[in-house]
């Protein structure tokens, strides 16, 4: 195998991997808080929002030391490692316990800024400026494969149903737990690449190892990762890239939990309500997948750079969000466990509410390549900080979205979207009209990107 057929290899087993993983933990935090809501009569008393608060707040907080981890670790094991929490945090839901979920919120954060430092590294190592746009494309439509399959049978198996039973719980998260464990389990296929450090630093790494000093090997890897991490975060271009990426987490938390909620809140749906939200994430991972493939598959063709894919993507959100101003009830994301009776501006639609789902993954999927693509693009020499600094940024909005959902009624939800993200396009045209200078100079064809 040639090692251009064996880069791609690589990319398409991370891709399938992930699509494995996450059609368990994304259906799972779609249907999350439906199902507590229907436990919360008993002794359970814990919160869909609250745990998914606590993992991306502990997950931005472990990026400061997940590169460390997946350059003594390996990409591949750390991987590894992540998917049998990740695996672990779903087998919660069988048997449910509000410390035992408190707790499994905590290690899937730290799992998380690991697995997707370790993605990060993995999807750089076997790209280069040529590949970086198509194989981005390539993963995500992968991985967004996710929430077709895991949210299809949530459609068929929750359909008529107004409420969630014990056995139809635990039926739905043993079939999940067992999904993630495949995901996982493939890692192990993925081909290492030969290593891209220096040698001279590869001998000093073997030196300290051999000297069985590991804990300060570990120490001094962190220190070099921290100031360089830090350095990096100062950088004009990471700062206004960090805009755009506080975007992706605040829409991140919107569609992959407090759509999905208020679809199942709305009672007017009639008895369709449940099953609905499985079909919302479905359409959802059309939108990912379509623009995932296409941006991806495109990406050769495109003459203009990214600017044009990210336009899109704000346009399509904000269409997504004046449609669901106008369809959703202003309390479906906080409704009781008895779901809200009251009208927005329009008596709600199932098939605007479906068609919203489908644009707001579209657009997730526009902001999501480029950002990965860009970050590949700028830092293809150093990209464990890079990727880490994104993903801490995106998890600590993420995590500060799941918070206020708990308490923000649904247009002021939609109204912090919509100012952020016109703030995020805007940085992001900046930084990209700035890599396309450095491109002109270096004479090298603009579409290349």
């Amino acid at each position: 195998m040639s090692p251009e057929s064996k880069k791609l290899f690589n990319i398409i087993i991370l891709g399938v991997s992930f699509m494995f993983m996450f059609t368990a933990f994304q259906t799972c935090g779609n249907i999350a808080q439906t199902v507590i809501t229907n436990l919360n009569s008993t002794d359970f008393h814990g919160s869909g929002y609250t745990s998914m608060s606590i993992i991306y707040g502990v997950f931005s907080a472990s990026n400061l030391i997940s590169p460390s981890v997946v350059a003594i670790v390996g990409p591949q094991f750390s991987m590894v490692i992540s998917g049998i929490f990740y695996s672990l945090y779903i087998a919660v839901f069988i048997q449910p316990a509000t410390w035992t979920f408190y707790t499994a919120s905590v290690f899937i954060g730290i799992a998380a800024a690991v697995l997707w430092t370790a993605q990060g590294n993995c999807l750089t190592v076997n790209s280069d400026e040529n590949t970086i746009g198509r194989n981005s494309g390539v993963f995500w439509a992968l991985l967004q494969s996710s929430l077709f399959f895991g949210n299809l049978y949530i459609y068929f198996a929750w359909r008529g149903k107004t409420h969630i039973s014990e056995s139809d719980r635990r039926t739905v998260f043993i079939a999940l737990t067992v999904i993630s464990l495949v995901g996982t389990v493939l890692f192990f296929l993925i081909r290492e690449q030969e290593d891209t450090k220096a040698s001279g630093e590869e001998d000093s790494a073997n030196e300290i190892l051999g000297d069985s000093s590991v804990i300060s090997y570990i120490n001094s890897h962190f220190y070099a990762f921290t100031e360089k991490s830090i350095k990096l975060s100062f950088t004009k271009e990471i700062m206004l890239l960090s805009v755009t990426t506080a975007y992706t987490g605040l829409e991140l938390t919107f569609f992959s939990g407090v759509y999905g909620t208020c679809i199942g809140a709305v009672n007017r749906f009639g008895s369709e309500e449940k099953s609905l939200i499985g079909l919302s994430g479905i359409f959802i991972g059309v939108g990912e997948i379509l623009g995932g493939g296409i941006f991806g598959l495109l990406s050769k063709r495109n003459r203009f750079g990214r600017n044009p894919v990210v336009m899109l993507g704000i346009i399509v959100h904000f269409i997504a969000f004046y449609l669901i101003f106008f369809n959703m009830p202003n309390d479906a994301p906080i409704a009781p466990m008895e779901g809200t009776d009251d009208v927005a501006y329009m008596i709600p639609s199932k098939e605007v509410a479906i068609f919203c789902s489908f644009l707001l993954g579209l657009g997730d999927s526009c902001f999501n390549t480029q950002l990965l693509s860009i970050l590949g693009f700028l830092y293809s020499e150093d990209s464990a900080p890079a990727f880490a600094i994104f993903k801490f940024v995106q998890s600590i909005c993420a995590a500060v979205a799941y918070f206020y959902s708990n308490y923000f009624l649904l247009q002021w939800q939609l109204l912090i979207m919509v100012v952020v993200g016109f703030f995020g396009t805007i940085t992001f045209f900046m930084v990209e009209w700035q890599a396309a200078a450095a491109l002109a100079a270096r004479g090298s064809d603009y579409s290349s990107i």
